[in-house]
Protein backbone atom coordinates (compact mmCIF):
# COMPACT_ATOMS: atom_id res chain seq x y z
CA UNK A 1 0.00 0.00 0.00
CA UNK A 2 2.85 2.36 1.04
CA UNK A 3 4.59 1.72 -2.75
CA UNK A 4 1.15 2.44 -4.39
CA UNK A 5 0.67 5.71 -2.33
CA UNK A 6 4.37 6.51 -3.08
CA UNK A 7 4.07 6.03 -6.83
CA UNK A 8 0.34 7.62 -6.63
CA UNK A 9 2.17 10.90 -5.11
CA UNK A 10 5.13 11.00 -7.33
CA UNK A 11 2.84 10.86 -10.55
CA UNK A 12 0.38 13.61 -9.06
CA UNK A 13 3.63 15.71 -8.71
CA UNK A 14 5.41 15.20 -12.29
CA UNK A 15 1.77 16.14 -13.34
CA UNK A 16 1.19 19.15 -11.68
CA UNK A 17 5.08 20.27 -12.31
CA UNK A 18 4.66 19.85 -16.44
CA UNK A 19 1.26 21.57 -15.55
CA UNK A 20 2.37 24.56 -14.47
CA UNK A 21 5.99 24.64 -16.97
CA UNK A 22 3.18 24.55 -19.90
CA UNK A 23 0.86 27.56 -18.18
CA UNK A 24 4.08 29.38 -17.17
CA UNK A 25 5.90 31.58 -18.93
CA UNK A 26 9.48 31.63 -18.43
CA UNK A 27 11.01 34.84 -18.79
CA UNK A 28 14.42 35.29 -19.85
CA UNK A 29 16.89 35.55 -17.35
CA UNK A 30 20.29 35.09 -19.22
CA UNK A 31 21.26 38.78 -18.77
CA UNK A 32 20.73 42.15 -16.81
CA UNK A 33 17.70 43.55 -18.27
CA UNK A 34 17.80 47.63 -18.32
CA UNK A 35 13.87 46.62 -17.24
CA UNK A 36 14.12 44.38 -15.07
CA UNK A 37 11.73 40.73 -14.48
CA UNK A 38 8.76 41.09 -11.65
CA UNK A 39 6.31 38.96 -10.56
CA UNK A 40 3.40 39.34 -9.08
CA UNK A 41 0.67 37.44 -7.18
CA UNK A 42 -2.62 37.71 -5.52
CA UNK A 43 -5.08 35.35 -4.06
CA UNK A 44 -8.80 37.09 -4.67
CA UNK A 45 -11.48 34.50 -2.77
CA UNK A 46 -9.91 30.97 -3.55
CA UNK A 47 -8.67 32.20 -7.01
CA UNK A 48 -4.74 32.50 -7.65
CA UNK A 49 -4.07 35.46 -10.66
CA UNK A 50 -0.44 35.70 -10.83
CA UNK A 51 1.69 37.67 -13.82
CA UNK A 52 4.85 38.36 -14.65
CA UNK A 53 6.29 40.97 -16.63
CA UNK A 54 9.41 43.35 -17.47
CA UNK A 55 9.38 46.59 -15.78
CA UNK A 56 10.56 49.74 -18.03
CA UNK A 57 11.57 53.11 -16.37
CA UNK A 58 10.77 56.14 -17.33
CA UNK A 59 13.98 57.43 -17.23
CA UNK A 60 13.59 61.11 -18.48
CA UNK A 61 11.01 59.59 -21.24
CA UNK A 62 7.57 60.96 -22.72
CA UNK A 63 5.86 57.97 -21.80
CA UNK A 64 2.52 57.62 -23.26
CA UNK A 65 2.45 59.25 -26.48
CA UNK A 66 5.86 59.16 -26.76
CA UNK A 67 7.98 56.06 -26.11
CA UNK A 68 4.66 53.94 -25.80
CA UNK A 69 2.15 55.21 -28.81
CA UNK A 70 -1.47 55.88 -27.66
CA UNK A 71 -4.59 54.33 -29.31
CA UNK A 72 -1.74 51.21 -30.72
CA UNK A 73 -1.24 47.67 -28.69
CA UNK A 74 1.35 47.65 -26.33
CA UNK A 75 2.97 44.63 -24.65
CA UNK A 76 2.21 46.41 -21.33
CA UNK A 77 5.74 46.14 -20.12
CA UNK A 78 9.26 45.58 -21.72
CA UNK A 79 11.06 42.10 -23.03
CA UNK A 80 8.76 39.33 -23.10
CA UNK A 81 5.11 40.41 -23.43
CA UNK A 82 3.20 39.96 -19.84
CA UNK A 83 1.63 36.82 -19.09
CA UNK A 84 -1.22 36.56 -16.78
CA UNK A 85 -2.57 33.47 -14.99
CA UNK A 86 -6.40 32.53 -13.10
CA UNK A 87 -6.41 29.67 -11.49
CA UNK A 88 -10.00 29.23 -11.77
CA UNK A 89 -12.64 30.42 -13.69
CA UNK A 90 -12.59 34.42 -13.35
CA UNK A 91 -14.92 37.65 -14.35
CA UNK A 92 -12.23 40.68 -15.73
CA UNK A 93 -14.30 43.58 -15.81
CA UNK A 94 -17.25 41.43 -15.83
CA UNK A 95 -16.86 39.06 -18.51
CA UNK A 96 -15.85 35.15 -18.34
CA UNK A 97 -12.35 33.98 -18.40
CA UNK A 98 -11.72 30.21 -18.41
CA UNK A 99 -8.92 29.20 -15.84
CA UNK A 100 -5.24 29.40 -18.00
CA UNK A 101 -2.39 30.96 -18.85
CA UNK A 102 -2.76 34.46 -21.46
CA UNK A 103 -0.85 37.20 -22.79
CA UNK A 104 -2.06 40.53 -21.62
CA UNK A 105 -2.03 43.25 -23.86
CA UNK A 106 -3.44 46.84 -23.44
CA UNK A 107 -4.25 50.17 -26.11
CA UNK A 108 -3.07 53.01 -24.30
CA UNK A 109 -5.78 55.96 -24.56
CA UNK A 110 -5.56 59.45 -23.46
CA UNK A 111 -8.81 59.15 -21.13
CA UNK A 112 -9.27 54.54 -21.31
CA UNK A 113 -7.54 52.01 -22.25
CA UNK A 114 -8.29 48.54 -23.80
CA UNK A 115 -7.27 45.76 -22.03
CA UNK A 116 -6.53 42.55 -23.88
CA UNK A 117 -6.82 38.81 -22.98
CA UNK A 118 -4.50 37.21 -25.40
CA UNK A 119 -4.88 33.69 -25.98
CA UNK A 120 -1.12 33.40 -27.63
CA UNK A 121 1.56 33.02 -25.45
CA UNK A 122 3.68 35.17 -27.16
CA UNK A 123 7.31 36.67 -27.01
CA UNK A 124 8.06 40.24 -27.05
CA UNK A 125 6.03 41.59 -29.50
CA UNK A 126 4.57 38.72 -31.32
CA UNK A 127 0.56 40.16 -30.95
CA UNK A 128 -2.05 38.19 -33.17
CA UNK A 129 -5.07 39.75 -32.94
CA UNK A 130 -7.11 36.99 -34.20
CA UNK A 131 -5.68 35.54 -30.47
CA UNK A 132 -7.84 37.58 -29.24
CA UNK A 133 -10.53 36.37 -26.22
CA UNK A 134 -11.35 39.76 -24.99
CA UNK A 135 -11.21 43.00 -24.49
CA UNK A 136 -12.48 45.35 -21.95
CA UNK A 137 -12.08 48.94 -22.02
CA UNK A 138 -11.02 51.02 -18.31
CA UNK A 139 -10.59 54.29 -17.40
CA UNK A 140 -7.48 55.72 -17.40
CA UNK A 141 -6.66 57.46 -13.95
CA UNK A 142 -4.11 60.60 -13.36
CA UNK A 143 -2.13 59.07 -10.23
CA UNK A 144 1.13 59.43 -8.55
CA UNK A 145 4.61 59.50 -10.35
CA UNK A 146 5.86 55.62 -10.59
CA UNK A 147 9.23 55.37 -11.88
CA UNK A 148 8.96 52.00 -12.89
CA UNK A 149 5.83 50.38 -14.25
CA UNK A 150 4.07 48.26 -11.92
CA UNK A 151 1.27 45.51 -11.58
CA UNK A 152 0.12 45.48 -8.16
CA UNK A 153 -3.74 44.81 -6.30
CA UNK A 154 -5.88 46.94 -4.76
CA UNK A 155 -9.60 46.65 -2.95
CA UNK A 156 -8.92 42.76 -2.07
CA UNK A 157 -11.99 41.38 -0.80
CA UNK A 158 -13.47 37.28 -1.62
CA UNK A 159 -15.12 38.63 -3.43
CA UNK A 160 -13.37 40.98 -6.06
CA UNK A 161 -9.89 42.62 -6.32
CA UNK A 162 -8.70 45.18 -8.83
CA UNK A 163 -5.29 44.64 -10.59
CA UNK A 164 -3.66 47.95 -11.45
CA UNK A 165 -1.22 49.11 -13.99
CA UNK A 166 1.00 51.94 -12.92
CA UNK A 167 3.65 53.92 -14.58
CA UNK A 168 4.84 57.93 -14.90
CA UNK A 169 1.10 59.24 -14.11
CA UNK A 170 -0.96 56.98 -15.20
CA UNK A 171 -3.06 53.77 -13.81
CA UNK A 172 -5.64 51.47 -14.63
CA UNK A 173 -7.82 49.43 -12.59
CA UNK A 174 -9.28 46.23 -13.90
CA UNK A 175 -11.92 44.66 -11.55
CA UNK A 176 -11.34 40.88 -10.99
CA UNK A 177 -13.92 38.58 -9.64
CA UNK A 178 -13.47 34.62 -8.86
CA UNK A 179 -16.57 32.59 -10.21
CA UNK A 180 -18.06 30.51 -7.65
CA UNK A 181 -19.96 27.10 -8.65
Amino acid sequence: MKKITAVLSIALCTALFSVFELNAQERTTDRVWASPNAAVSQTIGLTEVSLTYGRPGVRDRAIFGGLVPLNQVWRTGANESTAITFSDDVLFEGEHIEAGTYSLYTIPGEDSWTIIINNKLSWGTEYDESEDLLRVEVDAQESHFMEQMMIYFENISEDSGDMIIHWDETKVAVQIEPVND
